[in-house]
């Protein structure tokens, strides 16, 4: 759901992608208010896996921030592109479940070396 609402399409001859959240959100009015939802879905799916509060709150905070300036006639529509608050929260909620199920990265040594 994530690459859908954020990288799903490239413009061609760019490295440029973008989903649904930008194309929904060209619809003046209520396209933002519906992306906001369909965003907000993904913290609803964090809080049900447990996510702390402070985590939930990032996460609405993305998706807030993503939802008021989308809502700008067009330098909204360039920020919903360039933000993807939807990656950044997935981002979140896969950081904090690696490190509650200490799936982490390894901690390297300056030797080079797993610690």
């Amino acid at each position: 759901m994530t690459r859908f609402m954020d990288t799903a399409f490239l413009i061609p001859g760019t490295q440029i992608r973008f989903g649904l959240d930008a194309l929904i959100g060209l619809v003046p009015g209520i396209g933002d208010a519906v992306t906001t939802l369909i965003s907000l879905y993904i913290v609803s799916e964090a809080r049900a896996l447990g996510a702390p509060p402070l985590l939930i709150a990032r996460m609405i905070a993305n998706v807030a921030l993503d939802g008021f300036v989308g809502a700008i006639p067009l330098a909204g529509d360039a920020f919903d592109v360039a933000f993807r608050a939807n990656r950044r929260n997935m981002k979140l909620l896969r950081d904090y479940l690696d490190k509650v199920e200490g799936r982490g990265a390894p901690h390297w040594s300056p030797r080079g070396r797993a610690a």
